[in-house]
């Protein structure tokens, strides 16, 4: 397996000099674009690695499944879905022409930037600082790493720079969707993305969706099945921002990206990836990391149509 790992990098190695980093967050334009690696976590309780998979990168939109994931535990499925719809918005992350009508909670997505703002809203906690150690504290726990915590240098770049997800809360706001103070829930969620993982965190996290909420090794049950039946399904359908179809078509699991560089993969009932490589394409996908996914899911039969 890790002979098939380092031959699909190799193979992909190229692809990350065509692509770019996300340097519209400044501290995000210091990385290397010539990072590539990837972590497995199998079924059996294997573990297979290649490349850069130690490198530490922010966890950016990786982290909404996450956060959907506390949401649902907190709320429970019918009132998550009454706040935030489940439909593909064929725009990209950080659009604000969701809609030319009036803003209505199916007009949300929780893998969009907007969505994610919203929920942020919906963690339980007595003030923004709790709500996000929650979140920290299910990252932690689903990652099977206590020492994870936030690169403060990216959180405070986004916060400086994040004009255009201000503009999305204030949208919110003046559409009725969030009640709260717009900085104080932008706060929580610049927190979020700047999370710091590796590849093994993600394939961890994503294996205990892949495993329907129960924990690799001692099977202990984190969260019902049902939730992570939830999560999985928006991730197929809108994981890899407006690219997902495609990436269904292509590589046909769950998965989710984000612009540091992740993607968590999640192939249900037989295994958790995480890969990092930052170098994006257009779409703000990490661009051999697709690659890479494309060609492991074709070896080993992993699309699950």
């Amino acid at each position: 397996m890790e002979e098939l790992l380092e031959r699909l990098l190799e193979e992909c190695r190229p692809y990350t000099a065509q692509g770019k980093l996300a340097d519209y967050i400044p501290e995000l334009a210091k990385g290397d674009i010539s990072d590539l690696g990837i972590y497995v976590v199998r079924s059996d309780g294997k573990h297979y690695h290649a490349g850069s998979y130690k490198k530490n990168f922010t966890i950016q939109s990786v982290v909404k499944p996450i956060l959907l994931l506390l949401t649902l535990m907190d709320n429970g499925v019918d009132y998550v879905r009454s706040k935030i719809g489940v439909e593909a918005t064929g725009k990209p992350f950080d659009a604000i022409n969701v809609t030319d009508q009036r803003l209505l909670s199916d007009h949300l997505n929780p893998m969009v930037n907007m969505g994610a703002i919203a929920m942020c809203t919906l963690v339980k906690g007595a003030d923004y600082q709790e709500r996000f150690h929650r979140l920290l504290e299910l990252t932690r726990l689903l990652a099977g790493n206590p020492e994870i915590e936030v690169d403060e240098a990216v959180y405070l770049s986004e916060k400086r720079t994040g004009h255009k997800n201000r503009a999305l809360a204030f949208l919110l706001k003046s559409s009725g969707m969030i009640e709260d103070d717009v900085e104080q829930v932008l706060d929580c969620y610049f927190r979020a993305c700047s999370i710091k993982v590796s590849c093994k965190d993600l394939a961890n996290i994503g294996y205990v969706l892949a495993n329907r909420g129960k924990m690799p090794q001692t099977d202990q049950r984190i969260f019902p099945s049902q939730y992570a039946h939830y999560v999985n399904a928006i991730l197929m359908t809108c994981g890899m921002y407006d690219g997902s179809g495609d990436f269904a078509v292509k590589v046909g699991v769950p998965a989710k990206s984000g612009v540091g560089g992740g993607i968590m993969a999640i192939v249900p009932t037989r295994m958790g990836i995480g890969i990092f490589s930052p170098a994006l394409d257009s779409k703000g996908n990490s661009l051999a990391g697709i690659q890479v996914l494309e060609r492991l899911s074709h070896k080993m039969y992993l699309s699950i149509f």
